[in-house]
């Protein structure tokens, strides 16, 4: 039997924190998601494999499982690797309830590595206290737009041969888990699991976001800034009109309240919208131009 490494597969170093493994994760899941790669079997099957790493390397029991085993075979290939591996020392399923993981994810859901490391394991203690009939909860990466995390929006999921609208409420930020309950897969002949959504929000090009407060950037000339005026400025719920105070300065910022964020748990609050001021100098001056910006630094 084949070793694998769940580390590479996920493309992080060994010492990789929970934060870092988790967005790898979501990183390569949303690149291979069948639903983005319809009848492409390469793709569904380097989604099972990222998976099955995410699997053991989210889980500290698992992982420090895996740990130990990826030394004590790394010292054996040192060693020269006389013989074959003893793979029965690491085996699964002793003192644990056994579970089949076909009947729970679909045949082929897992390699024989896993299945063999963890076939029993993994699934025993993710049941254990609730009936074998129950599957483990089920984990599906969600990416949506700044623009939905404000309105708040829905999402069709297939999970397993279930269709299942989810409402992602306004507000969330990227590493909310929405639940939704018995929307997972479920146990042979019996209740289907919960459903956790991991939610990632997109960076958006024109708004930096800041906890509940946004932040964007307006440009203005430099004629604007010294005399003053009004700039339309795009917030997420349309534009407004910011009025310009003679003698604004470069970088200059203002606030506009109300206009960011709306907050999770309080959706009639919201966070603030701050508007840097860029001002752009003319690169080129027409004559009557140049004479009157002349005149008026003879006044300073």
């Amino acid at each position: 039997m084949e070793y694998r490494d769940y580390y590479k597969i996920l493309g992080v170093p060994r010492g990789a924190g929970a934060d870092k493994i988790k967005s790898a994760y979501r990183k390569l899941a949303m690149q291979y998601h069948p639903d983005r790669n319809p009848g492409d079997k390469r793709a569904e099957d380097r989604f099972k494999e990222i998976n099955e790493a995410y699997q053991v390397l989210s889980d500290p029991q698992k992982r420090s499982r895996y740990d130990q085993l990826g030394e004590d075979y790394s010292k054996w290939q040192q060693n020269g690797a006389p013989g074959s591996y003893d793979w029965g020392r690491w085996s699964a399923g002793q003192g644990v309830q056994e579970v089949n993981l076909d009947d729970l994810f679909g045949s082929g859901a897992f390699s024989d590595f896993f299945r063999s490391i963890f076939g029993g394991a993994a699934v025993g203690q993710a049941l254990r206290g609730r009936t074998a009939r129950v599957a483990p909860p089920t984990q599906q990466p969600v990416t949506i737009s700044l623009k939905e995390a404000c309105t708040g929006t829905r999402r069709t999921l297939q999970t397993g041969s279930r269709r299942v609208d989810v409402t992602i409420p306004p507000g969330v930020r990227t590493g909310t888990r929405i639940r939704v309950p018995a929307a997972g897969l479920a146990g042979p002949g019996g209740s289907p699991s919960d459903l956790y959504l991991d939610l990632d929000v997109a960076v958006d090009p024109l708004f930096e976001r800041d906890g509940d407060d946004l932040h964007t950037h307006v440009t203005i000339d430099v004629f604007k800034a010294t005399l003053g005026g009004e700039v339309e400025v795009k917030t997420l719920s349309g534009k407004v009109v910011l009025t310009i105070p003679a003698g604004t300065q470069p970088e200059q910022i203002f606030r506009l309240a109300g206009r960011g964020m709306p907050m999770l748990k309080r959706p009639e609050a919201s966070g603030d919208l701050y508007v840097h001021l860029k001002v752009q100098i003319p690169r080129q001056l027409n004559a009557k131009q140049r004479t009157l910006l002349e005149e008026a630094a003879k006044l300073l």
